[in-house]
Parts: C-alpha cells; sequence; structure tokens
C-alpha cells in the first residue's frame, strides 16, 4: 500500500476527531458528564494519533543515507507504535480512572439533551471517517476478513484508522448509553459505567495495535502469498537449479529486502551465472513489486547446506 494510499481516511478521520473534540469539550462543559468528557479526551488523543501517522508518512519519504542506507521506510511504523501507546496513555487510562471516580462519586447531569444532541451528531461524522477508511481499504484487503487485514497488513496506518474508528463509534455508543440510562433513571451512576466501559474498549484496541506495530517495527517477512511467489521465481529449473535458503524483510511498507542462497547448474561461465541472477531477480520483482531489494548468492547444492 502506498503512503497515499492511506492518506485520504487519515485526513478524513483527522478533520472528522477535531470538530467533534471541541464539540464535546463544549458538551462536557455543559452538562457535567464524565462519558462526554472521555469521549472528548478521546477525540484530542485521535486528532493527535492522526498528526502522528501523516508525520511518519512524511519522515518515510527522505532518502537513503550513508546512516540509514535502506530509508526511513520503518519511520510509518514508529510512529504508528506511538500512536498505539497514545491511544493507550491518554484515552484509555483517562476514561478508566473518570469511570471509576464517577462511578464512586456520581453527581447528575445538566442538560443532559446536549449531550444526547451533540454524540448523535458525532455519530455521524465518525460514520463518515470509518467509511472513508473501509473504502481505501478494500483495494489492499482482497478477500481477506478484516481481521485478518488488520494482522497480516504490512501497511500500518489503514489498520490503525479503521480500529481508531470502530473505537470511537463504540465508545460513542456507550457514552450515548451511558447518558440515556442517566436521562431515564436518574442515577449519574450510569454515565461512570458508560466512562468504564469507554476506557477498557480503548484499552483493548491500543493492546492489539501495540502488538502488531511492535511485530512491523522489528521487522516482519514477506506475506505467505509473495513468499510463495518468490521462491517460485528465484528458480527457473536449467541455469538456477533450486532454492538453498531464502530469507525475506519488509523494510519499508512497500520495500521488501530478498536475500537468498540459489543453487547454479554446474558448469556455468561467470558470465552466465551472472545473466541467470539478473533474470531471477527480475521475475521476482515483476511478480511481487514489493521486492526492491534483492541480494542473491550463487553457489552449488550440497547435501550438508542448512
Amino acid at each position: 500500500m502506498s503512503a497515499g494510499g492511506g492518506k485520504k481516511a487519515i485526513i478524513a478521520a483527522l478533520t472528522a476527531n477535531a470538530g467533534i473534540a471541541v464539540a464535546k469539550f463544549i458538551g462536557a462543559a455543559i452538562t457535567g458528564s464524565a462519558s462526554m468528557l472521555a469521549e472528548a479526551v478521546h477525540s484530542v488523543a485521535d486528532t493527535s494519533n492522526q498528526g502522528l501517522l501523516l508525520l511518519g508518512q512524511r519522515k518515510a519519504e527522505k532518502e537513503a543515507d550513508e546512516l540509514h542506507q535502506f530509508g526511513y521506510g520503518r519511520s510509518r511504523y514508529f510512529y504508528s507504535f506511538v500512536v498505539a501507546l497514545v491511544l493507550f496513555t491518554i484515552g484509555s487510562i483517562y476514561a478508566i480512572y473518570e469511570g471509576i471516580h464517577k462511578i464512586q462519586h456520581p453527581e447528575p447531569l445538566s442538560t443532559a439533551i446536549v449531550a444526547v444532541v451533540i454524540l448523535v451528531i458525532a455519530i455521524g461524522l465518525e460514520t463518515y471517517s470509518f467509511r472513508t477508511a473501509i473504502k481505501e481499504s478494500r483495494p489492499f484487503k482482497g478477500n481477506a476478513t478484516w481481521w485478518r487485514f488488520i494482522r497480516t497488513s504490512r501497511s500500518p496506518e489503514l489498520p490503525v484508522v479503521l480500529l481508531e474508528d470502530l473505537g470511537a463509534l463504540v465508545g460513542l455508543m456507550l457514552a450515548l448509553g451511558g447518558v440515556g440510562l442517566t436521562m431515564l433513571t436518574g442515577n449519574a451512576i450510569w454515565d461512570g459505567i458508560g466512562t468504564l466501559a469507554i476506557g477498557l474498549l480503548l484499552g483493548v484496541i491500543a493492546i492489539i495495535l501495540i502488538i502488531e506495530m511492535h511485530s512491523l517495527l522489528i521487522g516482519e517477512g514477506a506475506t505467505a502469498a509473495e513468499d510463495k511467489l518468490i521462491k517460485e521465481n528465484l528458480v527457473d529449473g536449467t541455469q538456477i537449479t533450486s532454492l538453498i535458503h531464502v530469507k525475506t524483510q519488509y523494510i519499508g511498507p512497500e520495500e521488501i529486502l530478498v536475500a537468498a542462497k540459489v543453487a547454479i547448474a554446474p558448469g556455468l561461465e561467470i558470465a552466465e551465472i551472472a545473466t541467470a541472477i539478473d533474470e531471477a531477480e527480475a521475475r521476482v520483482r515483476a511478480a511481487v513489486p514489493a521486492a526492491r531489494m534483492i541480494y542473491l548468492e550463487p553457489d552449488l547444492y550440497r547435501a550438508d547446506h542448512v
């Protein structure tokens, strides 16, 4: 997935969350709702997160230099990892703390209808952002399930935005439920319960993102489908007779490093070996365009090769 592939979804989410955050803070100040305040903090965190994702994309565009000879592609993984930490520390911990506090010391809401109106509007805006993220993700998801897309995607932005938007939508519904039950029952403890539920939801999403982004940050290999294509195209059966071993790693969301030792047919001249290597690289790049860096070591197959 190209950086541009996720930029539209990021900008849509940033715009929606910035406007929603302002509305939620106004609503929290008018009503005194803990659920609304937790959601306002959540929206601020999400807005900051989208800013970090855009910063990561910009950093990743830097040209390779002497210090970073494979480029800066992993900047996108680093900033996405920071996003997961921000979501957890700011959103989840604050909401859990505020929810427990409101459950222990419930306070009545004033003008609760204002909170309901703001939450309904926010749900509409978040739905727009979520639909944009889904639309942008479909070409890259293919026939896989959404969960598998999140787990196997080597590009960080769309999975992050998808989970953030999903969490925001569910969180808004929880906040609406907390405020609504408080209005119906007259018991403000429901507002605290809604806030606590938002915090737990954000915690679950943050943990999923932290695990996935950490895995990408330390380096993941090619997907199973890409790995199969790479192995099939390295060997032509005539000049390159077999694959001794191969290792792959994503060094950025659109760039795979391929390092392999291949068995060369006995008796080939040096020029023929060089041609065979060049042709193998061309076959792999044609089959897997992300395999931009390929390093092949020619050898003769021996039984003791590992």
